[in-house]
C-alpha cells in the first residue's frame, strides 16, 4: 500500500512523538521546519480553550515558512488525542482539530470509529499508537490509517514486546503505513526500524532535550546525563505501564526500586492535575546516545547525517 499523501515525502523518515506537557507550537513548529513531522497531545493546551490559539500559531507560521521556502516546505504535524473515556475533553479537542483540519490525528488508549471517521471527514490520517497485534488488528478494524507500534523500551506508555516481534507480527497481515517507537536516538536506528519494515522511526526523548522543549533545564539535563540504567518501568503513576527517570522518582520522595503497582482503573487523562506530572519525567531507553541539550535543527541534522552515514554503510559492505 502505498503512504497516504500527506507522509509521502518526508525529508527523513522521522515522526516527533507527542509529549506530554512538553511538546508545544514552539517545539512542533522546529520538528516540522527540519523536516520531520512535529506532535503534540492536545492536552497540553491548558485551559482548554489554548488549543484553538497555538493550532493558529502552528498553521499560520508553518504557512509562511512554506511560502519563503518553496523548494524545502515544512512536514506536516500532529495531534494526539486521548480517547480513553477519562478524556473529558476529547469531544471540544476534536471540533477544534475540524475547524483547523490538523492533517494528522495520533490516537491512544482506545480505538474509536467515530474519532476516525471525523478525522476523515476533514481529510485527515489517524495513526493508531498500539503495544501489541491485538489493538493493532482492532485499531484497524475500527479505521484507523495506520500504526504506531510501540516496543519496549520506548518513552511514556510503552509496551514490552521487542520491535523485532512486534513488526514481523503487524507485517504479517498490514501493508499501511508504521511507526517504530522504542529506543531511537540516531540516525542509525532510524535506518533499521525501516529494515525491519517500518515506514518511520518514532522519536521523543532525543527533543526532550532540546532548546525548544517545554521541559525544565534539570529535566533535559537529566536526559543528558543518564543512560537506561536510570529508567524505571512502572503503572504508578497512570495506571498505565510507562517508563520514567529514577532520578525523579527518587527527588518525589519514591524508591523507584520498590513502586508499587496502580491498576488500569486508575486512568485520568482528562481531568487529571498535569502539575503532578513536572516533577516524575518520561523517558525511553536510547537516552545515552543523547550527550547535549541543542536546537530542534541541529538535533535533526545530527539525525540525518547519521542516517545517511549508516545507509552508506550498509550499501558498500
Amino acid at each position: 500500500m502505498a503512504l497516504p499523501a500527506v507522509l509521502a515525502n518526508l525529508p527523513l523518515p522521522i515522526i516527533g512523538s507527542p509529549l506530554f506537557i512538553i511538546s508545544h507550537p514552539k517545539l512542533v513548529i522546529a520538528q516540522c521546519q527540519a523536516g520531520i513531522v512535529g506532535s503534540m497531545p492536545a492536552l497540553n493546551a491548558r485551559p482548554a480553550s489554548q488549543l484553538e490559539d497555538w493550532l493558529a500559531e502552528i498553521t499560520e507560521t508553518l504557512a509562511a515558512y512554506d511560502a519563503a521556502h518553496p523548494d524545502a516546505p515544512s512536514a506536516p504535524f500532529a495531534v494526539n488525542q486521548i480517547v480513553h473515556r477519562s478524556n473529558d475533553r476529547l469531544e471540544q479537542d476534536m471540533a477544534v482539530c475540524a475547524r483547523y483540519r490538523v492533517p494528522i490525528v495520533i490516537t491512544s488508549l482506545g480505538a474509536r470509529t467515530d474519532v476516525n471517521d471525523a478525522v476523515h471527514g476533514w481529510g485527515g490520517v489517524v495513526l493508531h499508537d498500539i503495544i501489541n497485534d491485538a489493538f493493532a488488528r482492532k485499531a484497524i478494524d475500527k479505521g484507523a490509517d495506520g500504526l504506531i507500534a510501540v516496543a519496549a523500551g520506548a518513552g511514556g506508555h510503552a509496551g514490552v514486546k521487542s520491535p523485532f516481534a512486534l513488526i514481523q507480527e503487524i507485517r504479517q497481515w498490514f501493508d499501511g503505513p508504521v511507526a517504530l517507537s522504542g529506543s531511537i536516538a540516531t540516525g542509525g536506528a532510524v535506518l533499521a526500524a525501516q529494515a525491519m519494515g517500518a515506514d518511520f522511526a518514532y522519536i521523543g526523548s532525543a527533543f526532550i532535550a532540546t532548546d525548544e522543549a517545554r521541559a525544565s533545564e534539570a529535566y533535559k539535563q537529566c536526559i543528558v546525563d543518564s543512560s537506561s540504567d536510570d529508567i524505571v518501568y512502572s503503572s504508578l503513576f497512570t495506571g498505565v505501564h510507562g517508563n520514567y527517570l529514577k532520578p525523579s522518582i527518587r527527588a518525589a520522595g519514591l524508591d523507584p526500586d520498590h513502586l508499587p503497582d496502580s491498576d488500569p482503573s486508575a486512568m485520568n487523562f482528562g481531568a487529571v492535575d498535569a502539575k503532578a506530572w513536572k516533577d516524575i519525567w518520561g523517558c525511553g531507553q536510547g537516552i545515552g546516545a543523547i550527550d547535549a541539550i541543542v536546537p530542534v535543527a541541529e538535533r535533526v541534522a545530527r539525525l540525518r547525517r547519521e542516517y545517511l552515514a549508516a545507509r552508506a554503510r550498509l550499501c558498500a559492505a
